[in-house]
């Protein structure tokens, strides 16, 4: 996928979303490993102002990013949005938590 970059987003953005684009459905990522495949040492906040700020949603599905611990995390359209959107795909989420052995992009 290409981003176009008509929305000036930064080269960082830029590679965040590239990345984000390549989760299936069905599946989920963490801040933290979409930091450590771009090679952020402690770069898992940085990821998520990122993907607060995307302005390519769905296309980019920033929804299917969550925290390290399977906590579903924000999201700019509201939790219940983003709950919505997982469930939608088949990801089961209980009290707010997805299991990240089952969900989990390898």
């Amino acid at each position: 996928m290409s981003i176009n970059n008509r929305h000036k987003v930064s080269d960082f953005a830029s590679r965040v979303y590239e990345l984000t684009s390549k989760v299936p459905k069905g599946k989920v990522t963490t801040y933290g490993r979409l930091a450590a495949l771009l090679d952020l040492k402690k770069g898992a906040q940085a990821v998520g102002q990122a993907l607060h700020c995307n302005p390519f949603a769905p296309t980019v599905p920033c929804h299917r990013v969550v925290r390290s611990d399977g906590d579903i995390g924000g999201f700019a359209f509201g939790t219940d949005s983003k709950k919505k959107l997982l469930k939608s795909e088949g990801v089961e989420i209980i009290n707010n938590k997805i299991d990240l052995s089952i969900y989990c992009v390898k």
